[in-house]
């Protein structure tokens, strides 16, 4: 199966899938929180996703690394907003772990795209 799309890379996929996990968490946050936390949340979460489609349609190698590494920073903003809603008590510890190990899962796919993507730099 070839690629096509952003959608079709299992990264982009499984980043958007935390993006919908995200929404569904913060549903529950104190109104107000609305504005802060949530808000940062979503915002985060999406930028993860959007640098990876935005990335992909890049057609140097080297501007392509460049979004998703903007996608692993959020990702590492991410995990922080998600320990502190964890310690705030807006997260119980059962969907911290879920949510930790969704980011670690994007997290390391990044990495493989930034790792197969260099490799296009060096040639």
């Amino acid at each position: 199966m070839s690629i096509q799309s952003f959608k079709d890379l299992i990264t982009w996929q499984r980043a958007h899938k935390l993006v919908l996990s995200i929404y569904r968490c913060t549903k529950f946050f104190p109104a107000e929180e609305r504005y802060s936390l949530v808000d940062q949340m979503r915002r985060c979460s999406i930028s993860v996703s959007s640098n990876i489609a935005e990335g992909f349609s890049r057609k140097s190698y080297k501007e392509k690394v460049q979004f998703y590494y903007m996608a692993l920073g959020s990702t590492t903003e991410l995990e922080n907003q998600i320990l502190v809603s964890k310690d705030v008590g807006y997260v119980n510890e059962t969907s911290y772990r879920e949510l930790i190990q969704q980011i670690l899962e994007v997290h390391k796919l990044i990495n493989g795209l930034i790792k197969a993507s260099k490799i296009y730099i060096k040639a």
